[in-house]
């Protein structure tokens, strides 16, 4: 990867808010330039110990149409669906990125989500990050295939739809997560693979 200083932009006036209502959501395109987007893809790609999380709804155990990893500093455990998740300790890479994200977000975080949609059958439904506490702060990297994210919000007939690309930067914020959910849908048209890391900060009450 090159030098952290030519990875991202300074200028935050290129951050482009959707204007909610009831939310605070920006996305910075090209966060990442195209060369360093590609390269960091492949060494998460093949570096990150994939792992298929169950669910079980209505008594059944099904997985969940993606793969997962999960980050973070010790203290950052993560229950979803009734398990207790450990983070794994942070890579040299990871890091790095954590770095260059909260720089631009002027966000700290001690924990991140990889999730891998392996093509255009892989999502994620309709869903709001509230158990993170109020408010919280989400900074969401996309890297590899393009895909559509979707917010919908959780009262009203409002949806908001737009494709992320490889290298930008989505930022939610505010009441976001109280009013709003969010998601990937699956994709009509065949397409390759996807890589989105989450940053968060757990705290712990």
């Amino acid at each position: 990867m090159q030098d952290t200083q030519n990875l991202f932009s300074q200028n935050l006036e290129q951050w482009f808010n959707l204007n909610l209502q009831d939310g605070d959501v920006r996305i910075q395109q090209g966060f990442l330039s195209p060369g360093v987007s590609a390269d960091l893809f492949f060494i998460l790609y093949k570096e990150t110990p994939w792992k298929t999380r169950q669910i079980e709804l209505y008594g059944k155990t099904y997985d969940q149409p993606r793969l997962i990893a999960w980050y973070g500093n010790p203290e950052a455990t993560y229950s979803y669906s009734g398990v207790m998740f450990q983070p794994l300790a942070w890579t040299e890479t990871l890091l790095r990125v954590k770095q260059l994200v909260e720089i631009e977000t002027r966000a700290t975080f001690n924990s991140v989500l990889l999730n891998l949609y392996r093509n255009q059958n892989d999502s994620i439904s309709l869903h709001s990050d509230d158990e993170f506490g109020l408010n919280p702060t989400i900074a969401s990297l996309s890297l590899g295939e393009s895909r559509k994210f979707v917010l919908k919000h959780k009262t009203e007939k409002r949806t908001v739809r737009f494709c992320l690309h490889s290298g930008d930067l989505l930022l939610m914020q505010g009441e976001t997560q109280q009013h709003w959910k969010h998601g990937i849908d699956k994709s009509r048209k065949p397409c390759g693979a996807r890589i989105n890391l989450t940053f968060r900060l757990i705290e712990k009450g």
